[in-house]
């Protein structure tokens, strides 16, 4: 069974509640939420990242240490580079998530409540990958 397809089973007091607070503080920065976007199709470099993000390399290397101290990155050495990339699946989902729900503010419909076909579907698309809005 896949890990999305679970059901959360935890209590309003489960252990995991407040360190549930502290991953959505993590995730509470554009630039973070901008970089575990641009991480969704693998790992890059501080300066493709701060490319990407348009952001400095110094910024980026600052929110890189937050996002690896929540175990949300990780990194890979090559020579004098440094790559990073996402831990797992939860935070791109927890953030793809975020993103389909600001959605809503701004449309009527979103685009990830529409098929290829044009039809409204009733509920979002699944998968990781989204329409680039």
């Amino acid at each position: 069974m896949r890990e999305d397809k679970k059901t959360c089973s935890f209590g309003i007091e489960s252990q995991y509640v407040e360190l549930a607070a502290e991953v959505f503080t993590l995730l509470s920065d554009p630039t973070r939420i901008r970089i575990i976007l641009a991480l969704r199709e693998g790992e890059l470099a501080v300066g493709e990242l701060a490319e990407r993000v348009h952001k400095s390399p110094t910024a980026v290397s600052q929110h890189l240490a937050k996002l690896r101290w929540g175990r949300i990155v990780q990194t890979r050495q090559e020579g004098t580079r440094v790559f990073y990339s996402l831990v797992d699946e939860h935070a791109r989902t927890l953030v793809t998530q975020a993103v389909f729900q600001a959605a809503h503010v701004v449309q009527e419909t979103p685009q990830h409540h529409v098929a290829d076909d044009g039809t409204v579907t009733a509920e979002p698309a699944t998968g990781t990958a989204g329409p680039a809005q």
